[in-house]
Formats: C-alpha cells, sequence, structure tokens
C-alpha cells in the first residue's frame, strides 16, 4: 500500500510510476549517494574527470570559482569514496594527477544525464518558478 507524504495528496502523484519503499539499509545507501552527488563541486569535478585525467591546478582552472580548499575537500571526499584516484609522479615538482576510478566512471553517465536533463529544462523550471511566484503573490 502506498502511503502519500505528509503535505500531498494520492492525485498530487504521478499515478504511472511505482517504486518500491526501500529498505533501511537501502535508504541510507541512497542519502550518502545524494548527499556526495547533491554538492556542485562534485558533479563539476566528476564531468570535468569524465573527459580526461588532470593535474590539481588544471581542474581549479577548469571549475570557475572552486577554491582551492574546496577542490582539496572534494577530491578526497571522492578519492575515499572510491570514484576517484590520485597518482603522486615523484619529480621535481611533484606532479599529481586526478581520475576517475572504473566506479567514478560509471557514475559519469547518470551525473552527465541529469546534467543535461537540467540544461533541456532550465527555461521550463525558470517559467514554473515565475507563474509560482505570480500565484503565490496574489
Amino acid at each position: 500500500m502506498e502511503i502519500a507524504q505528509d503535505g500531498t495528496s494520492a492525485r498530487d502523484r504521478n499515478r504511472g510510476v511505482t517504486l518500491a519503499v526501500p529498505d533501511a539499509p537501502a535508504c541510507q545507501a541512497i542519502n550518502d549517494l545524494l548527499s556526495r552527488i547533491g554538492d556542485k563541486w562534485t558533479v563539476r569535478v566528476v564531468m570535468a574527470l569524465a573527459e580526461e585525467d588532470l593535474r590539481f591546478s588544471e581542474l581549479r582552472r577548469r571549475i570557475d570559482s572552486i577554491s582551492q580548499r574546496m577542490l582539496t575537500r572534494t577530491l578526497r571526499a571522492l578519492e575515499r569514496d572510491g570514484i576517484v584516484s590520485r597518482t603522486v609522479t615523484p619529480s621535481v615538482p611533484v606532479r599529481v594527477d586526478y581520475a576517475l576510478t572504473p566506479l567514478g566512471e560509471s557514475l559519469s553517465a547518470p551525473v552527465a544525464a541529469i546534467a543535461g536533463w537540467a540544461m533541456e529544462n532550465q527555461a521550463a523550471m525558470m517559467q514554473a518558478r515565475a507563474n509560482y511566484d505570480a500565484a503565490d503573490a496574489r
């Protein structure tokens, strides 16, 4: 039996979509993933590394407005999750390259799909927001 979430009624939901309610461990896995990819920097790093392996400075140049600290934190979190690998080449200066792991590569297609959907539907969403705000102001 499906139960409507607080604030919704059965008629508000899309009846054409049927989803099984995940158990607690599955919910935690979903929450962990959404926390990771819900971060705008993670999405941008994954998309940049999907094109090619990059050094830290190259990544920073490709991702406008990210600070060195935030890029470092994002890369460490992605490395911890097994999405990004870090390769240190002893040289002068030391060379550090970042690449997507096979797990990261498998994430890049869904991330690219979400990004594509956002770009394709941005105008419709902006119009919907304007309509909602206009109706809400009355």
